[in-house]
């Protein structure tokens, strides 16, 4: 895949839209000085909503407090 390249001056230049752009064609954008890359633009990952992010991530098995029928010793 290429990346898109512009000059410093023409980047900023056109700064605001060349933003608007990365950001809804999710597509990074190299800033060139003097024909060598400077900088790179990218467009900022998607928000997750931490809020219900492990739904459904848990099993329920059993009781865990419930006593078990085996005997055993923590101390071995």
């Amino acid at each position: 895949m290429m990346e898109t390249t512009i000059g410093a001056g023409d980047f900023k230049a056109k700064c605001l839209r060349l933003l608007d752009a990365v950001a809804e064609q999710r597509e990074s954008l190299v800033i060139t000085k003097r024909g060598k890359p400077i900088a790179r633009l990218v467009p900022m990952p998607a928000e997750t909503k931490l809020f219900g992010a492990l739904a459904g991530s848990v099993r329920f098995e059993c009781d865990i407090v419930a006593p078990i029928d085996v005997e055993w010793d923590a101390a071995k």
